[in-house]
């Protein structure tokens, strides 16, 4: 069963007029300053954005994402966007065609908690945008990246610059909460999800992905690398990770095999036939190599994962445990290596 939804949404200028009700505010001008939720807010280039002070992780967290969404070239190729668009359906399933859908009515609100750059939504959700009330969110001026992209694709939406962890939204008001590799760059990956899940009505969803967990040698060398980096500025980050990534390219290059004859359970290294890239990307550093894309998309693979100083890892467990907290029915559960990927009901309406 396909989406069945009215195609008019009223905007005024570049702002959805719903947004304003929904907030329950009068539609502020530029530079106006108001209260939302107990957060202090000022109206900026026709976005809301929070002006409250981050935790120094957060605030590290924001920097960095700033930067990075920026560099355009680095992820907006059609290679790039083609392999993401593959794996966003390999793990929630092809949403424009999903029986569920239908359950939300008419011009669904949609949040996108932690947007970035809208690079995922734009992907997972494709043509069913204009067919819902879209909202970004993100803790960084990547806002203003995703309201340009949205712009040049000739769609209507809108966006706040405000931390997902502390979500100034309605109570039970949301239909469709989209979150793909935020909520784990926050400063409690398990407090974001129960304060979004506060904001969703009953029989709404929340569709998320955080990262998983990994082997002792990885997750050694993730930590060692990230506490490096955060006392740089993001460029020579960005440079500092380039060695890395040519290694990764050197791997891959090789396009060579080892079998591993028996799982070696203390490191957390399965038996079986790999290749010597993902033998070392898996359990020793992530070091991305794809030989579709350039060395600059590659950089940014691996700065994204290592340059942030929120940037947790969980358990299947603590995520199905916090799901039950939080009073969410998990519906599709994919976990992979690199993460675990979630589709969440928050009951019946």
């Amino acid at each position: 069963m396909t989406m069945s939804l009215r195609h008019s949404i009223n905007f005024k200028g570049h702002t959805p007029v719903w947004l304003y009700d929904y907030l329950g505010i009068l539609e502020p001008k530029e530079g106006d300053e108001l209260d939302l939720a107990g957060q202090k807010f000022i109206q900026r280039k026709g976005i809301l954005r929070n002006q409250l002070l981050l935790s120094e992780n957060q605030a590290q967290t924001e920097k960095i994402f700033d930067f990075k969404w920026k560099k355009e070239n680095t992820f907006d190729s059609q290679a790039s966007l083609s392999r993401m668009r593959l794996w966003l359906i390999e793990r929630y399933g092809d949403i424009s065609t999903a029986d569920w859908l239908i359950d939300h009515g008419e011009n669904p609100i949609l949040i996108d908690a932690g947007c970035g750059a809208a690079m995922s939504t734009l992907e997972l959700f494709g043509n069913l945008i204009p067919k819902v009330r879209y909202l970004g969110v993100d803790v960084s001026s990547a806002i203003d990246v995703a309201a340009k992209r949205f712009a040049e694709r000739g769609l209507q939406g809108t966006f706040m610059q405000a931390d997902i962890n502390k979500p100034p939204l309605p109570i039970n008001s949301v239909d469709l909460i989209f979150s793909e590799g935020a909520l784990h760059h926050t400063d409690s990956t398990k407090e974001s999800l129960l304060s979004l899940s506060r904001c969703l009505k009953k029989g709404g969803r929340i569709l998320f992905y955080v990262y998983r967990k990994k082997g002792p040698i990885r997750e050694f060398t993730d930590d060692l690398i990230r506490d490096q980096l955060q006392t740089m500025q993001p460029q020579k980050a960005w440079e500092a990770v380039e060695p890395l990534s040519k290694l990764g390219i050197a791997l891959g290059e090789l396009d060579a095999e080892i079998e591993i004859p028996q799982p070696i359970e203390l490191l957390g290294i399965p038996a079986g036939r790999t290749t010597v890239q993902r033998l070392f990307y898996w359990h020793i550093a992530k070091a991305f190599y794809d030989n579709n894309l350039s060395f600059e998309e590659m950089n940014h693979i691996n700065f994204d994962w290592y340059a942030p100083a929120n940037a947790t890892r969980h358990t299947p467990k603590e995520i199905q445990e916090w799901c039950k907290e939080a009073g969410l029915f998990i519906e599709r559960e994919v976990v992979e290596n690199a993460g675990i990927t979630v589709i969440v009901h928050a009951g019946d309406s």
